[in-house]
Parts: structure tokens; C-alpha cells; sequence
């Protein structure tokens, strides 16, 4: 999915746009669905694909929505990530290119040991009927 920069801020919030297009980062334990436990699927708020499922989803105490795995390999693209002085993976929506977070290898050993760090800004929620 290729918009122009006016089509993508016409589509999205300004705190939307900065994250998912301009790789900016909300703050810990500020994003809407950061706490959520209902039952549902984690679309891209920029395309609307289907990105994670709340099956996955769990409380890593790290102020951000945190995930184990994508709903499927394709959906998301990773990215080698080196600003801020640091050597991150980056995570992006494999369809519109838009950042949602970051990887790190800190998450729950008994389900692959990932942890998908991710803004509730890039995200929308869509709970099972």
C-alpha cells in the first residue's frame, strides 16, 4: 500500500502519523491497548491488516502492548535497526511499511523467547463478536 505523505496524514492521527510513519515511539504505559485482556485481533492502524492476535498477547510489565509472535510470518517485515546508539530489530507492517515497534529476544522462553514490543498508536483493536 504506497499513499503520498498528505494521503497518510489526511488517514491518520498526528500522534498515528509520527509513529507509524515518522518511527516515532509512545510513551510507557500510555497507549490504549498496553493493558488490554479482551479477546480479539490487533490490526495495522494504517492499513488495517491483520497484524497480531490477542492469543498471543501477554503482560510484559514493559509499558507497551507485547506480543510473542505476528499472527503470521508475512505479516510483519523486520528491520536492522541501529539509531539511538543501540543494534535493535525494528518492526514494521509488511503491507504499508508503517513502524509499529521493535523485537528483543527477552520474551517468554516457553513461547520462542520473542517479545513484540509495540505502540498502541500503530494499532487497531477489533474484539472477537
Amino acid at each position: 500500500m504506497q499513499l503520498t505523505e498528505a494521503e497518510w496524514r489526511a488517514r491518520l492521527t498526528p500522534e498515528q502519523y509520527h509513529i507509524l510513519r515518522e518511527h516515532g515511539t509512545e510513551r510507557a504505559f500510555t497507549g490504549a491497548y498496553e493493558g488490554n485482556k479482551a479477546p480479539g485481533e490487533y490490526r495495522c492502524a494504517g492499513c488495517g491488516a491483520m497484524l497480531f492476535s490477542s492469543d498471543t498477547k501477554y503482560n510484559s510489565g514493559s509499558g507497551w502492548p507485547s506480543y510473542t509472535a505476528p499472527v503470521a510470518g508475512e505479516a510483519v517485515a523486520e528491520i536492522s535497526d541501529g539509531s539511538l546508539g543501540m543494534a535493535r530489530t525494528e518492526v514494521r507492517c509488511a503491507a504499508c511499511e508503517g513502524h509499529l515497534g521493535h523485537v528483543f529476544n527477552d520474551g517468554p522462553r516457553e513461547a520462542g523467547g520473542l517479545r513484540y514490543c509495540i505502540n498502541s498508536a500503530s494499532l487497531d483493536f477489533v474484539p472477537k463478536p
